[in-house]
């Protein structure tokens, strides 16, 4: 992988991970349409697109570092004093752990067969159509009005299944996770926002069991500087993408996306076959 293709991969994970599109897909698919999974080596696929993660891992870290802080704060004294869910905050780091555990145990019961769907652009096809379907789904059966102040438990582990949907290419993490948030009534904004904090976790345990197939990769000396650039602009354009996309949902729905999952998905579909 050369530099240039690392800082391409790592704009568009940075752009793509929190919108409802799938990063991952596109991960998969640009390579594909450019021509890059001739040039590429397979070792180096999934790695690059798991470890870039980190570098949107750190643009949600970045933008929500304040509340971060407060749920750490709540959550250390709750257990500390003995009454881990008297806080609102204390609340919500159980909530994130919660949301957490059904995608951290799908995705290693299941590693092998998410690391083939990587290579095959006619699954990713097709799982860009689920996640059309998703958004949908969401503005249909989800005009809800509730914010995180009224999330509970259920709700969580709801966007937490949903999340779990997501470890396959083409499945919008953000896409699913905010489909499940709103069919439990949460508002749009609400939902994207829960589903951007409940990603660290994931994205974190994701990136460091990573790391480990760094080490039998021939030719990781070479691949070290590309993933690096990646980086970098995957934190950049993912902390810009998450600015956006909050501000959007304030007025917006998610069918411009859904439309273009779909669109996506039909045309990768129809060249992957002919």
């Amino acid at each position: 992988m050369s530099i240039l293709q690392g800082l391409i991969l790592g704009i568009v994970q940075g752009l793509t991970e929190f919108l409802p599109i799938s990063s991952s897909a596109h991960l998969v698919l640009v390579p594909y349409f450019l021509g890059w999974d001739k040039t590429i080596p397979s070792e180096q696929i999934f790695p690059f697109g798991v470890l870039v993660q980190l570098g949107t891992l750190l643009a949600v870290i970045v933008y929500f570092w304040k509340d971060l802080i407060a749920i750490l704060k709540a959550w250390f004294s709750g257990l500390i004093q003995r009454h881990p869910f008297e806080s609102a905050d204390a609340r919500m780091g159980w909530y994130i752990i919660l949301a957490t555990i059904p995608a951290g145990i799908f995705g290693l019961l299941i590693k092998k067969q998410v690391e083939a769907a990587f290579n095959s652009p006619a699954a990713t096809g097709l799982f860009l159509l689920v996640t059309a379907g998703f958004l949908i789904v969401a503005e249909i059966f989800g005009k809800g009005q509730r914010t995180l102040t009224n999330i509970g438990w259920l709700d969580a582990l709801i966007m937490g299944l949903f999340q779990a949907a997501a470890i396959f290419p083409g499945v919008s993490r953000s896409g699913s996770t905010i489909t499940g948030g709103m069919l439990r009534g949460l508002d749009r904004p609400s939902a994207a926002r829960f589903s951007f904090i409940m990603s660290i976790p994931i994205m974190l345990a994701a990136g460091l069991l990573s790391v480990g197939d760094l080490n039998g990769m021939s030719s990781l000396q070479s691949f070290l500087p590309s993933l690096l650039v990646g980086f970098i602009a995957a934190a950049i354009f993912g902390f810009l993408s998450i600015r956006w996309l909050l501000n959007f949902l304030r007025t917006r729905p998610l069918v411009g996306f859904a439309i273009y999952c779909a669109m996506l998905g039909i045309i990768t579909l129809i060249v992957s076959y002919a």
